[in-house]
């Protein structure tokens, strides 16, 4: 890579982040780092590291920069870049904050030609990640987006925690197991057991106190832009179901994947999603909805929450000149009589009954063609 690589720090409250984040600093191991957090006061670097301070920038004792977010992050890694040496950064997102808005920033933004984006890496609690996916406490949550003329667009939404946990896991190149030292070694081959479910392509760490070798997280060189999206992250999924899908595994955890090619009624598939049995942790894919021929929906469910939102339009959908390209440029794209509308979604939990759940689906099917009623918007999420 040419430029200087960058290491997302996710994870949720209470996980480890900034312990992991103070051993890192400690053990840096000769490398000069720039840390950019969210808040100094909240994270709390270790005092001892800190040298003196200067408009919100702190020079630690080991020679690594760490600056807080008071102003707008692409301003904030624009000016390090500029007036700073270093040799790798690391950006510390908060506990309800999703990695991909400031993944974007060092893949598409306007400060991205100094760095390389190099390793998203994820913090869970060993002692409490399942507990944290049955919950429905919710958070508010902001999502910065650039508009066609540059200007910042910040938008608000209300997600469950489960949710968002759930998505910084399934985007994470690197899963630090923290907090290994506080269960026993069937709560954690479960846990284990269950990420890997869930994002089969990262690679697991166990810690404890966030003791983890610098090595594991900084210029690994393991992000690729192909792989980090919402939808490569489910068809990830889908396709360790298909290739590995087996008996369950001594945890009692398993997915499978149900496919229809033809669409769902809404209000079956409503019944359908409130029948889902507290064995199913996660599932999530496309949805092809009866009355809506045009466009896809996202299916993302963790827990006891649910949404439906609007995705992108169906390539058979398309004027033929845009099919024969799309279909040049996506060979792999699946096909059939109705061209690439299908529903397809990943199933995972822990000792579900799989014969029930799609018989349960298979009663949502209706024909297609038919003259139906979208009951979902096709321009908002609808939470179930």
């Amino acid at each position: 890579m040419d430029g200087i690589p960058v290491t997302i720090l996710s994870g949720a409250l209470g996980a480890g982040k900034t312990t992991t984040l103070n051993h890192l600093l400690e053990n840096a191991g000769g490398r000069k780092i720039a840390v950019l957090v969210n808040d100094m006061g909240e994270v709390n670097v270790d005092a001892q590291l800190v040298e003196n301070r200067e408009d919100g920038v702190a020079e630690l004792s080991n020679g690594c920069i760490c600056c807080d977010l008071r102003d707008d992050l692409e301003v904030e890694v624009s000016r390090l870049a500029r007036e700073r040496e270093f040799e790798a950064l690391v950006v510390e997102s908060s506990g309800i904050s999703e990695p991909a808005p400031v993944a974007r920033l060092f893949t598409t933004g306007a400060a991205s030609a100094p760095y390389d984006l190099d390793t998203l890496a994820t913090v869970v609690n060993a002692e409490t990640f399942r507990e944290t996916l049955d919950s429905e406490e919710t958070a508010s949550v902001e999502d910065v987006r650039r508009t066609r003329t540059g200007q910042a667009d910040r938008r608000t939404d209300r997600r469950p925690l489960s949710d968002l946990l759930v998505g910084q896991v399934e985007c994470a190149n690197v899963i630090l197991l923290n907090k290994c030292d506080l269960v026993d070694e069937q709560t954690l081959g479960e846990t284990e057991t269950l990420l890997e479910s869930l994002n089969p392509k990262a690679h697991i760490v166990r810690t404890t106190e966030g003791a983890v070798d610098p090595g594991e997280i900084l210029d690994t060189g393991q992000f690729d832009l192909e792989t980090t999206s919402e939808t490569a992250a489910w068809q990830r999924a889908a396709d360790h179901a298909d290739h590995d899908h087996s008996p369950q595994s001594e945890y009692g955890i398993d997915s499978f994947v149900i496919r229809a090619e033809r669409p769902v009624d809404g209000d079956a598939f409503e019944e359908f999603v409130g029948s889902l049995p507290e064995s199913v942790v996660r599932s999530k894919g496309q949805v092809w909805i009866a009355g809506n021929d045009e466009a896809r929906h996202q299916f993302s469910q963790a827990g006891p929450s649910a949404r439906l939102a609007p995705g992108e339009q169906w390539v058979a959908a398309m004027s033929e000149t845009r099919q024969e390209m799309q279909r040049r440029m996506h060979p792999d794209l699946a096909w059939g009589e109705h061209g690439d509308r299908r529903t397809e979604l990943v199933v995972i939990g822990r000792e579900m009954d799989e014969t029930r759940i799609r018989e349960s689906f298979e009663r949502c099917l209706v024909d297609a063609g038919g003259e139906y009623e979208n009951r979902f918007p096709v321009d908002a999420a609808y939470d179930f």
